[in-house]
């Protein structure tokens, strides 16, 4: 008997853990392991996620799933364990990323449309054979004075629901993930403009997964945080809060078990602290929690620096940061914690 989508979906968003985003493709993670001179082959990009994996502290009692790229979800660990398993056995729930990155809009300057719903049954199918037991597709929206334009949101929200109702056929959670950028050109909006058009962009997404026959009991939400751009940053972290929350009791049903936020361009701490605002200030019929990758990572990924004697102090600095993440899941998030570190 496979387990239902809706008791997946509950330990993904378990109370006080979060999902680690460690899904970078071969071309990203070879910009990470650039900034501290490690060469990117198949060995090394195993050898920094096998860390993380194995980073039992954090695995255990912070991180309630884990997002993969198709390479790592098929790798064994130096011992020859699958990673999948490193993840399973630490309790949390293996899952992949299936989406076939952001192209241009044909027509539309400035926009982008998610590729990769040809040959996602099968693609999904042996994904579920392989471990994974949810599923991952980021749908990107750049904000200026006139964009973005109502085919973009549009052709991005009936993608999001394809993929949905596709990944809950093979007994796959959706995590949807329609993120409007705070750094996209000339990331100048402010804070009322991201509010206006996350507010479109998730009502939108909403219909078009009611469409679809969607299980929302079955599906988690990894929206951005309602923030202005990442060049015109004035916003306190309590007004970031304040209209994050709003914008989302206006537009996600109750039944979403679970709204995991991308970290999406601010600083460690910042998203950390946002999240923690949250939880602490405001009543939401779901549960608020994270789906960090960088924000999660560059520390441990600095500790690290690709040497063997360094595997320790890497988890270390990864596990401070789930911890911290953790606390703000809980509302519990406090500056001086950081200091302390």
């Amino acid at each position: 008997m496979s387990e239902r989508l809706e008791d997946i979906a509950a330990r993904m968003t378990a109370e006080g853990k979060g999902i680690l985003a460690a899904d970078e493709s071969t071309g990203t993670i070879k910009k990470r392991l650039d900034t501290i001179g490690v060469e990117s082959t198949e060995e090394t990009r195993r050898d920094y996620r096998e860390m993380l994996f194995r980073a039992d502290e954090a695995m255990r009692n912070y991180i309630s799933g884990v997002i993969l790229y198709d390479e790592t979800l098929r790798q064994k660990a130096r011992d020859g364990t699958p990673l999948v398993e490193l993840i399973a056995r630490a309790g949390a729930v293996p899952g992949i990323k299936v989406d076939k990155g952001a192209q241009p809009l044909a027509g539309f300057p400035g926009e982008k449309i998610t590729e990769g719903l040809d040959g996602l049954r099968g693609r999904l199918a042996e994904y579920y054979e392989l471990g994974a037991r949810f599923a991952k597709w980021r749908a990107v929206i750049d904000i200026s004075d006139t964009l973005p334009t109502w085919t973009a949101v549009k052709q991005n929200a009936q993608a999001l629901a394809r993929y949905a109702a596709l990944c809950q056929e093979a007994g796959i959670v959706p995590i949807v993930e329609p993120e409007v950028l705070m750094d996209g050109q000339p990331a100048t909006h402010s804070i009322d403009r991201c509010y206006e058009v996350t507010e479109w962009v998730l009502k939108t997404v909403f219909q078009e997964l009611y469409d679809a026959r969607v299980l929302l009991e079955g599906m988690v939400l990894k929206p951005n945080m309602v923030i202005d751009g990442k060049n015109a940053r004035k916003a306190s972290r309590e007004e970031v809060a304040e209209k994050t929350v709003r914008c989302l009791k206006s537009t996600v049903p109750a039944a979403v078990p679970g709204i995991a936020f991308l970290s999406g361009g601010q600083s460690d701490e910042e998203a950390t602290a946002h999240l923690s605002i949250m939880n602490a200030a405001h009543v939401t019929p779901w549960r608020l929690t994270f789906s960090y990758g960088r924000a999660l990572q560059a520390a441990a990924l600095k500790a690290w620096g690709g040497k063997n004697e360094n595997v320790a102090a890497g988890q270390r600095a990864f596990a401070h940061r789930a911890r911290m993440n953790a606390l703000a899941a809980r509302g519990e998030w406090k500056q001086e914690l950081e200091a302390a570190a």
